[in-house]
């Protein structure tokens, strides 16, 4: 079997929390903040959770592609801020769609999660047990965020997107992959980290908050992305000039300007939303997704070729060259 995107969807929630409204909790200004990130605005949850942006995402797709949640198969969430270590949100959402207890486990590759989660979705399709799958990245990246820290509060929005496959037997959005992780460099991005502790040994508990290396990350995603990018065109003996649209984490849009430098494209080449949600980690690309396929600007069906990009903590990075 092959498999097939036949639907997107996405939900942010309400608040929205704009750079002028930061000025007023910490030492910044809405003119830095443009400059250097390209943000203007960022959604914030006011009490939902990780589970409830994913379920609400996940409705959205349903009610588009005209699917019932009894009929999907199993269900897969991209996301480094569960709602806890047990459940996991898929097993959450599961149970908030009304879907049948289906196979439903999170993957947690960062800002990279929603590719490493849609890589391990299209070979459950290909192995032909499977009909229908729900594929979703979503955060609460405001809940691990010090919003004393200026490097990284005006960064982070939450949000949840995804995608819905299918099975088909002569059709598939998928011409190749190229996925990696480096954990020698891991400590250049962290959250929630937590020491062994128990009644043998004792130790304090790391800060929990994500802190990040800027300098670091940005390197690491101007040298990497653009070979990731290279590599899954070629190997699908494709050419950059063939490429409709790129469709990357919206990290920075200072990033994604160095990035299309290094490609020697325009950087109108890539899509994005960065100025309304900010970085939203594994739910920015499924966000940005459904966006352009909502307002037009994609259409499934047209055979358009689009590259979809993620890098961020692991480190992880990967892209995939997709058909619509």
């Amino acid at each position: 079997m092959k498999a097939k995107i036949m639907g997107a969807g996405s939900y942010t929630p309400s608040k929205k929390v704009s750079n002028a409204m930061l000025e007023k909790m910490m030492d910044t200004n809405d003119e830095w903040i443009r400059t250097r990130t390209g943000i203007k605005t960022r959604h914030i949850s006011e009490g939902e959770n990780t589970s409830v942006l994913c379920g609400k995402a996940a409705l959205d797709i349903l009610e588009k592609a005209g699917i019932s949640a009894k009929e999907i198969d199993f269900i897969i969430v991209a996301t480094m801020t569960p709602d806890g270590l047990s459940p996991s949100t898929a097993c959450l959402v599961q149970d908030y769609i009304g879907a049948n207890p289906v196979m439903a486990f999170d993957v947690n590759a960062a800002c990279s999660g929603f590719i490493y989660a849609l890589s391990i979705a299209e070979k459950l399709i290909q192995s032909g047990s499977f009909n229908y799958g729900l594929v979703l990245g979503g955060e609460v990246m405001s809940k691990i965020i010090d919003w004393q820290d200026r490097s990284t509060a005006v960064l982070f929005g939450d949000g949840a997107g995804g995608v819905l496959l299918g099975a088909s037997e002569t059709e598939s959005s998928f011409l190749g992959e190229d996925i990696h992780s480096d954990g020698s460099r891991g400590e250049s991005l962290t959250a929630g980290s937590r020491f062994v502790s128990n009644f043998q040994i004792e130790n304090e508990m790391k800060d929990s908050y994500l802190q990040m290396d800027g300098r670091s990350i940005f390197d690491f995603a101007i040298r990497s992305v653009p070979e990731s990018i290279r590599t899954v065109i070629a190997s699908s003996n494709s050419t950059l000039e063939e490429i409709d649209c790129i469709v990357a984490h919206q990290a920075n849009y200072r990033i994604l300007k160095a990035i299309a430098k290094k490609l020697k494209i325009p950087v109108e080449k890539f899509a994005t939303n960065i100025a309304e949600y900010g970085n939203t980690s594994a739910a920015s690309i499924p966000i940005l997704l459904d966006e352009l396929l909502t307002n037009g600007d994609l259409i499934l069906g047209s055979k358009k070729k689009i590259v979809l990009t993620g890098f961020g903590g692991g480190l992880t990075w990967g892209s995939m060259l997709i058909q619509l």
